[in-house]
């Protein structure tokens, strides 16, 4: 495939600095400007403009101290010092998409292709089950036909019975038609993700071919028949890619708002050497700068969309060992510990330096429960951890309809 020489935009983000100019180049914006609501005023409201959310993305020191202690505060009281499991299943990393980012793109040539049998998937299923989980979540590279919807169909009537329908399940397997979305749903689906990657049209076309296999309308279709059908809806972006401003990202919490997603799973970018994309490596923020960067956007999308669930992204630990912690800390509330078999981890690896590929489900479970302990919270065992803000925005719908 050609890939279209492409001259990067400015990246705006908040650059290492001093006390006398904290944003060397013009790139304060924000917490810096003369005549603009501080952090602490900002932090007063409940719905975010543009700008102010651009302040809050690149404020520092003790104001952004203050940005993660509301948002902390804010998840204590609509969800609780609380995180549920989600017992992640990459069945394959097969995929018919060639995302400009992702290690496992159908042009990665280098990379050893896996299906999970079905009584694999089964197997790890019975996992999450009996280790008292609550959810697991089902993730695959994108396919689309007839036998992938009939399997995964079927798969979801035999998880459902060998829990006793207990176990909760979340989707994750790309663009599909209504009718697939629909029969999934049916068979006991009800959370599905979906990420948008990136909501400024222009920047999604940079970062994936410009073919109809790779439509940004198609996927904001999808994410809304997933929502008329009646899912749990979660999406997200990368954030600290190339191209992309503080504005981008501004405007893609706004979306996630504006859309009123149920829940979010959103990570630091991090190049994979078997893509396009790392053409622009030398370009990046440094992979710091990017975590921290993450942290914020959970603790802004926390305090705005107060009773959503929102992932500690795996992502995060590559970066920074316990990185997950101190998303949990902030505001995240799901974990997904990986329950795929062993021999077939390392081969899902959407980013480089993915952590735990070599780690059991039970020494990942034992690892996550520690962790989560020292982030002072706890794991809630046998319950699906659906979205607050699901249930309530449903009961909103069904009281507009019957009056």
């Amino acid at each position: 495939m050609q890939i279209h020489k492409l001259t990067p935009a400015p990246i705006r983000f908040a650059r290492r600095g001093n006390k006398e100019n904290p944003f060397p180049g013009g790139v304060g914006v924000g917490c810096w400007r003369q005549n603009q609501m501080s952090v602490k005023q900002i932090l007063t409201k409940d719905n975010f403009s543009r700008e102010e959310i651009i302040t809050l993305l690149t404020c520092i020191g003790e104001e952004r101290t203050l940005l993660f202690q509301k948002s902390a505060e804010v998840k204590e009281k609509y969800i609780g010092k609380k995180v549920w499991f989600r017992g992640l299943i990459e069945f394959s990393n097969i995929c018919s998409k060639d995302c400009l980012y992702c290690g496992i793109r159908k042009g990665n040539k280098n990379l050893r292709r896996y299906n999970l049998s079905d009584e694999e998937i089964l197997a790890a299923a019975k996992f999450a089950f009996d280790n008292n989980y609550g959810s697991l979540a089902l993730q695959s590279g994108e396919l689309e036909s007839a036998s992938v919807t009939g399997r995964i169909e079927n798969l979801l009537h035999r998880i459902k019975e060998l829990s006793g329908g207990k176990l909760g399940i979340t989707l994750s397997v790309g663009e599909q038609e209504h009718e697939a979305y629909k029969r999934w749903f049916d068979a006991g689906a009800h959370r599905y993700l979906l990420r948008i990657e990136a909501t400024n049209e222009d920047l999604y076309k940079k970062i994936h071919p410009r073919n109809s296999k790779h439509d940004f309308r198609r996927r904001l279709n999808c994410l809304k028949s997933l929502q008329n059908i009646g899912y749990q809806v979660g999406t997200g972006v990368m954030i600290g890619l190339p191209f992309q401003t503080n504005e981008d990202l501004a405007n893609d919490l706004l979306f996630m708002k504006d859309f009123d997603i149920d829940m979010c799973g959103m990570g630091p970018y991090i190049e994979h050497a078997e893509t396009p994309l790392i053409e622009y490596a030398g370009e990046l923020l440094p992979v710091g700068e990017r975590f921290d960067l993450t942290l914020r956007m959970i603790a802004i999308l926390r305090i705005m969309m107060k009773d959503i669930n929102i992932v500690a992204a795996t992502a995060l630990q590559a970066i920074d060992p316990i990185g997950r912690e101190k998303a949990v800390r902030i505001g995240a509330n799901i974990i997904m510990p990986n329950i795929t078999p062993g021999k077939y981890r390392d081969s899902y690896k959407l980013y480089e330096n993915k952590p735990c590929t070599y780690d059991s489900a039970e020494d990942c479970q034992s690892c996550l429960e520690a962790r989560v302990s020292l982030a002072d919270n706890e794991v809630v065992y046998g319950e699906w951890g659906d979205s607050k803000h699901y249930e309530r925005r449903r009961k909103d719908q069904i009281q507009f309809t019957t009056e």
